[in-house]
């Protein structure tokens, strides 16, 4: 079979699967399911499903109820040096129902799209929250919130990533992987675009109705260059490349055949690269690393439920442990640090109109002038934090932090978009950053990292390294991974640079909970520098 003609048959199977939702057949009539096939989130058909949903709950005993009709549609394109080594492109549409029931959450769900359907899960919610009622500690509090009953948002995108025939993204990564590949020593080259739209129809028992769209793309390689004599090997990924809340005008605008060739130039370089001593060193980091170390020693550690213990997957719980014992007290930084959650940035992963449970998010300092401030919250989590709000005049409100991936999740707190802002007093360039230091290093991109059970203890790698000796920038090095305890690390923080130096990063894949469920996440930095960090040789072996 010729290329051309496994594309155009790759295409046409990714598309027909693509045409449809995946809705078993067998639980629609046939004119239901050709209804539905025809139909959008935020259709009044859905609409109607919906309060069908909430006076079901309702009229079953529930005091609240909320209901998600949401479609996600995924698709991605891999290739590898001169090939396609996959494609995907699925959708998945139904609903779920929460309930509060005697105090305790109850969920259900179900792809069947029919009046009967959605008040039979309605009442299944009831009845799971009644059940679990035996085990209820305290019964559940909300945090208020105004109801906005007819919200829409829109992530800002300008061009339909869907509307984009596959086989003109597969013909661009192939240009990017021949233009690797064109450079000598560079070996192999594996390069994917992935895409998603979530539209989801959001309505309650409080009065809200919401109907969103969401987007997120991101397109990335990796290159892997080969010492001639095969007794080293070197891998460079595109991580100045960060995934976004945008359309397809974020993989035309960023050149990937163009970066490509600057990125095999440096994985070839890094094989002739000076293998790093270890030691303690001064590190300057730029956003396309420390947003990694931002996530996982800040963003993670302030999630309000890791915190009290009902999250310990995917690393753990928190060091923050009592709340109560750090807020107002713990010293993160200097002064001058100020870390932001919101969800209102226009490219953030994180980004939207309202959360999953109808709330508005506001943008709040996580870290003020260098203190713990406040903590990620749901509507059900902002009451556990009381006591701190009156204390600082506040109001007791969720953050917005609510978000299930999918209609067959249940929602629970996620990461907002977490951001470490410029420097407050003037615009520091990278320039002045790096002629502070004698002795250091330079790391750009994210690489490898491990972190303890309480996010206390971490390892960072990275993609790029280079020595900094007497104020400039000197060779570049490699096997440099460094070493943390938090406090310490962001403490040894002398200086950040301005607003001209800011850079969003992000994770496509941020997964949390049991069962697992997968969000994305933004995080904007600017490039810091930190002293006396502990560097170590990772090539090297015991």
């Amino acid at each position: 079979m010729r290329r051309r003609d496994f594309l155009r048959g790759g295409a046409m199977l990714a598309a027909g699967v693509g045409a449809g939702y995946q809705i078993d057949p067998t639980l629609l009539t046939a004119r239901e399911l050709a209804a539905s096939s025809r139909r959008r989130v935020g259709d009044p058909f859905f609409r109607e499903l919906a309060m069908l949903a909430l006076d079901s709950a309702r009229g079953a005993g529930a005091t609240y109820a909320d209901v998600r009709i949401s479609s996600n549609r995924n698709q991605f394109v891999s290739t590898r040096e001169r090939r396609v080594t996959g494609l995907n492109d699925s959708e998945t549409f139904g609903f779920g129902v929460r309930v509060i029931t005697n105090g305790t959450w109850g969920f259900a769900a179900s792809r069947d799209l029919t009046r009967e359907e959605v008040q039979r899960v309605a009442q299944q919610a009831v009845a799971q929250a009644r059940s679990g009622a035996f085990a209820r500690l305290r019964p559940l509090e909300l945090a208020p919130t105004p109801a906005y009953p007819e919200a829409e948002w829109t992530a800002p995108v300008e061009v339909d990533p869907f509307d984009i025939p596959i086989e003109d993204k597969v013909a661009l990564l192939l240009q990017a992987n021949e233009a690797a590949l064109s450079v000598d020593g560079a070996r192999f080259v594996n390069s994917f675009m992935t895409f998603l739209r979530q539209e989801k129809f959001f309505a309650s028992s409080e009065g809200t109705v919401c109907d969103q769209t969401l987007y997120r793309a991101w397109p990335t390689m990796n290159i892997t260059a080969v010492a001639p004599d095969r007794s080293d090997f070197q891998t460079r990924q595109s991580t100045d490349i960060a995934p976004l809340a945008a359309g397809y005008e974020h993989i035309t605008g960023n050149d990937l055949p163009g970066n490509a060739v600057r990125w095999a130039e440096e994985a070839v370089a890094k094989l002739s690269a000076t293998p790093v001593e270890p030691g303690q060193y001064d590190l300057v980091l730029l956003p396309t690393h420390l947003w990694l170390t931002l996530h996982e020693s800040i963003a993670h550690p302030t999630e309000l439920d890791r915190i009290r213990g009902y999250e310990a997957n995917y690393a753990g719980t928190s060091f923050i442990f009592p709340a109560e014992d750090y807020l107002g007290k713990f010293r993160y930084g200097g002064e001058f640090m100020n870390v932001m959650g919101e969800r209102s940035s226009a490219n953030g992963l994180s980004s939207v109109g309202w959360d999953d449970e109808g709330v508005k998010p506001d943008d709040f300092l996580i870290v003020k002038d260098g203190v713990l401030n406040d903590l990620q919250t749901t509507r059900e989590q902002a009451p556990w934090l009381a006591d701190w709000y009156a204390s600082q005049g506040e109001e007791v409100r969720s953050h917005g932090c609510s978000y299930a991936q999918s209609w067959s999740n249940i929602q629970f707190q996620r990461m907002p978009n977490i951001n470490l802002l410029p420097n407050p007093e003037r615009d520091v360039g990278l320039d002045e950053l790096i002629g502070g230091i004698e002795r250091g290093i330079l790391i750009d991109g994210h690489g490898s990292f491990s972190i303890d059970q309480q996010r206390f203890n971490a390892q960072f790698g990275g993609q790029v390294f280079w020595e900094i000796r007497d104020g400039k920038r000197a060779g570049m090095l490699k096997d440099v991974a460094y070493q943390i305890r938090t406090p310490e690390f962001w403490n040894s923080m002398d200086l950040i640079a301005g607003e001209s130096e800011y850079w969003v990063g992000g994770s496509f894949f941020d997964g949390k909970g049991q069962p697992s469920q997968s969000n994305a996440v933004s995080h904007g930095s600017v490039p810091a520098r930190y002293r006396g960090v502990n560097v170590i040789n990772t090539g090297r072996s015991a």
